[in-house]
């Protein structure tokens, strides 16, 4: 075993010890092959948790959010509430996941999806390009007290930092969605502020700042989310673009330290060169993986910022279209593709790493059914909650239960007045994003995207799917 082999594991220990197996793939045996079995059965309802009702925040009183009966929740981390070095909490709340939990505190990392050229923010030396105000910001949150105890600047200059995902040893992979290059410049005076390249994975670590060093050898393109395999040490990344993407892995030279080189490549459904519809139901397809050769290339003038999804399509790679969220459970990866699928309201894919397989889990029929699942994450009963991202005038999380089954689980009923909090308005039509678990399966957390701000919701799971 390598040197660096040994520390992987040490940290898998670690992190699994710290009750997050949920974000290792350490499930209860069967959770998920319950769900997979149910994969290319036609949609259904099901009853999950019952109707939801208005219930107000812990935080503000303010009822911001609907929930099934029994059900409470805290926000906490609205955008300019003061971070730890006084400068205000940064908009655009997306992705999140937990790095670390020790006794009762877990460490959460968020990102921020801004495209914004007015400067970074926290320490300079976790500040990728100076102009740009994207980036991350860590928190701590009190698991049995069920507050925030503090926030502060992780990463920053970087732009559109969307999805992501969390590590097996406990960091976390923050994607750019934005892509650019310094040799082929895109027009315009926000372009012409960018000092450094665009469309790159960045490590921030559970304890101080991120050191605002992009992966390369994970690619240039519209990242989305960014999941580990913990038992091989592969990375499996997820594009958004439309009308074409791909899906990604990256095999690393030596797992666990990704910015040591490895190889980027770009999955193929034997005999289905098309996924984003017309896929078929309850069958795995066999795939294969091909080579991208130049990971960094993501901007050419041939092709503009598609310059690997170009490289991987020449060499017969399958299309997908946007893809975004992505979970790993087990030998599992889940990932959604938002507007694809015959109705163009969605996708649920699993890639069967023992197997070397692809099946679709779910497709939404209709925008009434379920509408642009963007986020997600594995619940510990094995089922799955989908955040919302859709035209429709209220955002929805949504569980897919081990049958197959859709429910609501929550609903977005933010309308301020700007008396007490945020901004005055109507944001029940803001995405939901970031979904996790804490370890002991107590509190789920999220995040509202505008006017931007975190939840920790907790009730009685165990009367339910979830």
């Amino acid at each position: 075993m390598r040197p660096a082999d040994s520390q992987v594991l040490r940290g898998r220990r670690r992190f699994l010890s710290l009750g997050a197996a949920i974000a290792a793939g350490t499930l209860a045996p069967g959770a998920v092959g319950s769900l997979l079995a149910a994969a290319g059965a036609p949609s259904r309802g099901a009853a999950g948790y019952g109707p939801l009702r208005p219930v107000a925040d812990r935080t503000t009183g303010l009822g911001l959010l609907c929930l099934p009966e029994g059900f409470e929740y805290a926000s906490f981390g609205w955008a300019g509430d003061p971070l730890a070095d006084g400068t205000p909490t940064p908009k655009a709340h997306d992705g999140m996941g937990i790095v670390r939990t020790e006794g009762t505190v877990a460490t959460l990392v968020r990102n921020h999806e801004q495209v914004r050229f007015d400067g970074a923010f926290g320490p300079a030396a976790s500040q990728y390009d100076p102009n740009c105000a994207g980036g991350t910001v860590t928190l701590r949150f009190d698991l049995e007290a069920g507050k925030l105890i503090d926030a502060r600047a992780s990463l920053s200059g970087t732009l559109q930092n969307c999805a992501g995902g969390v590590t097996p040893w406990g960091s976390w992979l923050s994607c750019e969605e934005f892509v650019s290059s310094m040799a082929h410049p895109s027009r315009g005076a926000a372009a012409a502020r960018l000092t450094r390249d665009h469309g790159f994975v960045f490590e921030v670590p559970p304890e101080g700042g991120s050191s605002a060093q992009p992966l390369r050898g994970l690619g240039q393109f519209r990242h989305e989310a960014a999941v580990v395999h913990a038992a091989s040490g592969a990375v499996y990344l997820t594009e958004d673009m439309d009308p074409e993407a791909g899906f990604y892995r990256f095999l690393p030279d030596r797992p666990g330290r990704l910015g040591a080189g490895g190889r980027l490549q770009m999955l193929k459904a034997a005999g289905h060169p098309d996924l984003r519809h017309g896929v078929p139901r309850g069958r795995e397809l066999a795939v294969e993986w091909v080579d991208i050769p130049q990971p960094e290339r993501g901007v050419t003038p041939e092709h503009g910022p598609r310059g690997v999804q170009a490289q991987g399509l020449a060499a017969g790679a399958s299309r997908f279209v946007r893809l975004e969220g992505c979970i790993v459970a087990g030998d599992t990866v889940f990932f959604t593709s938002t507007n694809g699928g015959d109705a163009r309201c969605g996708q649920v894919f699993a890639y069967h790493v023992d197997r070397g397989t692809l099946s679709l889990v779910f497709e939404s029929p209709s925008d009434r059914v379920l509408d642009y699942p963007d986020n997600l994450c594995v619940s510990p009963r094995g089922g799955l909650v989908l955040c919302e991202d859709s035209s429709q005038p209220v955002q929805r999380l949504y569980g897919l239960d081990r049958s197959g089954g859709l429910f609501e689980l929550a609903a977005n009923n933010v309308v301020l007045d700007g008396s007490q909090r945020g901004p005055a308005g109507d944001f029940r039509g803001a995405e939901w994003a970031g979904a996790c678990f804490s370890g002991d399966g107590r509190w789920l957390f999220a995040n509202i995207y505008s006017p931007g701000f975190s939840v920790a919701i907790t009730g009685p799971w165990d009367r339910g799917p979830l």
